[in-house]
């Protein structure tokens, strides 16, 4: 049950920063993009798909570049 909430709450948090991105923020792409490998491995996890090994770690790589990434930016931004 409550990977089911997280997937929703993960889906949520990717949804609305896609929406601040939208309005002349694209950096936040990045953080979507997170958000975004959190719900996917997460629906692997509850599917029951074979999600470990170097695809989690490509996955998560990746997930923590794009959030570099966006924070950079929010960084950037603020100055």
């Amino acid at each position: 049950m409550l990977l089911i909430v997280s997937i929703i709450v993960e889906a949520a948090v990717a949804v609305i920063v896609i929406m601040i991105a939208r309005q002349g923020r694209p950096y936040m792409y990045g953080l979507a993009l997170t958000y975004a490998a959190y719900v996917l491995y997460d629906l692997a996890r509850w599917l029951g798909w074979n999600v470990e090994g170097p695809l989690y770690s490509v996955l998560f790589l990746l997930a923590s570049i794009s959030a570099l990434v966006a924070v950079w930016g929010l960084y950037r931004d603020r100055r």
